[in-house]
């Protein structure tokens, strides 16, 4: 009968649970985050892999000061992708260029991409930065260390706009040039825009101590 029929249709299924069940996750069903780690001691805290399939958790990271350090790192570069208002809350398009990205960076790498991209993180933040110290008119710079959660965010925020900058009115793809900026980030060639801006703040802070 037609009832039997719709009820073998699912007992494959139930033998099939304890192996879905079993699987790790990995990043879009590829990236595996059991290898992963962060060289650097000081911001061990701060860069979470976050074992997540999709970057997109929908946590409410920005209620609390520091509860952004526990979103994970990736779905912190999709959501500083999505800037300048015509691509504000456009976050499945960030998720999609990530995507290919991190495609395109196994590719040409070999390596674990979520690996690469926290090597990326870790060199692409100013160790040291110069603020502005003044009273009455007279301002003058003084060199400070720079928090790491502050270098986690000016990491991020730097490997995004050098991307945007250097996909606009270009005929590479976003994802392309996003490969290039971190796989340049992670090995610390000049080539990065982070980087490039890494080192000009850290020198102009050398110059003010």
């Amino acid at each position: 009968s037609s009832q039997e029929a719709g009820s073998n249709q699912f007992i494959g299924w139930e033998q099939d649970v304890p192996k879905i069940m079993a699987t790790e996750i990995k990043l879009f069903g590829r990236w595996s985050y059991d290898e992963v780690n962060v060289g650097d001691l000081s911001l061990e805290d701060y860069i979470q892999a976050g074992k997540t399939y999709l970057p997109h958790t929908q946590g409410r990271y920005q209620k609390k000061r520091f509860r952004k350090a526990l979103c994970p790192i990736v779905e912190r570069l999709c959501c500083s992708l999505m800037m300048h208002g015509r691509n504000n809350g456009k976050k499945m398009m960030a998720v999609r260029i990530v995507k290919h990205a991190f495609e395109i960076i196994h590719l040409l790498t070999d390596k674990n991409p979520i690996q690469v991209f926290m090597d990326a993180v870790q060199n692409g933040g100013p160790r040291e930065d110069s603020t502005r110290v003044g009273s009455a008119g007279v301002v003058r710079r003084q060199a400070v260390d720079v928090s790491p959660l502050r270098r986690v965010n000016q990491a991020i925020y730097l490997i995004a706009t050098g991307t945007r900058n250097s996909a606009f009115r270009n005929i590479k793809s976003i994802a392309e040039c996003l490969a290039d900026e971190i796989m340049n980030a992670a090995k610390e060639s000049s080539n990065s825009f982070a980087i490039k801006k890494k080192d000009e703040i850290e020198r102009v802070a050398k110059a003010n101590r």
